[in-house]
């Protein structure tokens, strides 16, 4: 199996288990091994799939500024732990071909491969709602049709980044291209790099 298929199939699942209850508080019974990609895989689409759901909530005209804060709070901690989630798949794939010597003209990629994994997930859950929009019975026909469009270039941006990404993986493995992986550096988190949290001393 392809690594993006595998992507795929985990995504999915996490995806449908999150909308089993629809609940940004509900707990994630996350069936694999802890700390094997599938975990991490499964965990990366459970927080984009959350957040997804918080950027709904907080979208809300008629929300509470108190209630609103809050939801930024948890945003924004939504989005340091997908960072972290996707530096541990890249360690994840530095650990595995570490041994892979590149060859003299190797080239680096634009994104690492848990960049494009991000991406990827992501997608998983926009084809779910797409699906969704597609299928609502108490949207006009005209809705309907104008989502079925953007299904299929959505499923066609699936299959592209797919391909892309096993070529690139494909390409690791084989030495034609090289991984380097920086480390975020989110400023506005860090007390000592946001002027606003260093300034409040």
């Amino acid at each position: 199996m392809e690594f993006s298929e595998q992507c795929k199939r985990i995504f999915d699942q996490a995806t449908k288990a999150y909308h089993v209850t629809n609940s940004v508080d509900a707990t994630m019974n996350n069936p694999f091994p802890l700390k094997s990609i599938e975990y991490y895989l499964y965990l990366k689409n459970w927080i984009d799939v959350v957040q997804w759901h918080l950027e709904d909530i907080i979208r809300d005209p008629e929300i509470e500024p108190k209630e609103a804060l809050a939801i930024k709070r948890r945003i924004d901690k939504s989005n340091q732990d997908r960072t972290d989630i996707v530096e541990l798949i890249d360690s994840y794939f530095l650990d595995k071909y570490k041994q892979v010597k590149p060859l003299q003209n190797a080239t680096i990629n634009t994104e690492s491969p848990a960049w494009a994994v991000d991406r990827l997930s992501i997608l998983t859950i926009k084809l779910f709602h797409m699906q969704e929009e597609v299928g609502r019975s108490d949207a006009s026909a005209e809705h309907r049709q104008k989502c079925e469009e953007k299904l299929h270039v959505l499923l066609e941006q699936e299959k592209d980044l797919s391909t892309a990404l096993d070529q690139l993986l494909t390409d690791i493995e084989t030495g034609h291209k090289y991984m380097k992986v920086y480390k975020q550096m989110k400023m506005y988190n860090d007390p000592a790099l946001n002027p606003v949290l260093y300034g409040q001393k």
